[in-house]
């Protein structure tokens, strides 16, 4: 009588992992993979007021690299006076803080997945030196598919000279 509960028991537990699997899979296979290649498209961009001159937020074309844990973006954009300038950033997305290093400093960022699995969203701390002052530059990026070849990323910007708010919209190549 007892073996025979027991496997009931072990029977109803086999078929309720079963039916729920289905369920885990799709809200992991509904995360968005941005890895491609994406070009910026300015006209569908709002970046707002930008500095003359100086460092523009958004734009420049990157590729993206993608798997279960882990987003690296290879970025490249002009700089001011001409030159082309690539950078590579590496994200961990279990929400652990990731560490990259540019030519303006360390950066920490971490990303996490929205509660629907639909958007991620990179906070990312910078310290610079400027005028011989150590500073602070907090952004926010939040990264969506609008669609399987075009991707908006809001970037917020808290600076020393108040937030700033840009979308970039880039299309896959």
């Amino acid at each position: 009588m007892k073996k025979s509960i027991t496997m009931q028991v072990v029977s109803l537990a086999v078929i309720a992992a079963f039916l729920c699997m289905p369920l885990t899979l799709s809200a992991q296979g509904s995360r968005p993979n941005f890895s491609g290649k994406w070009i910026f498209n300015e006209s569908k961009s709002n970046l707002g007021d930008q500095p003359q001159g100086g460092f523009r937020m958004g734009g420049g074309n990157f590729t993206a690299t993608q798997d279960a844990n882990s987003l690296t973006v290879e970025s490249t954009r002009n700089t001011p006076d001409g030159q082309t300038m690539t950078t590579t950033s590496k994200y961990t997305l279990d929400g652990k803080v990731s560490v990259n290093s540019t030519g303006r400093g360390e950066s920490k960022s971490t990303a996490t997945w929205s509660a629907d699995g639909k958007s991620l969203t990179i906070v990312t701390t910078r310290t610079f030196e400027r005028d011989g002052q150590s500073m602070e530059m907090k952004t926010t990026e939040v990264w969506s598919l609008t669609s399987p070849k075009v991707l908006s990323i809001v970037r917020t910007m808290n600076t020393p000279n108040g937030e700033r708010k840009i979308t970039s919209v880039y299309d896959k190549q």
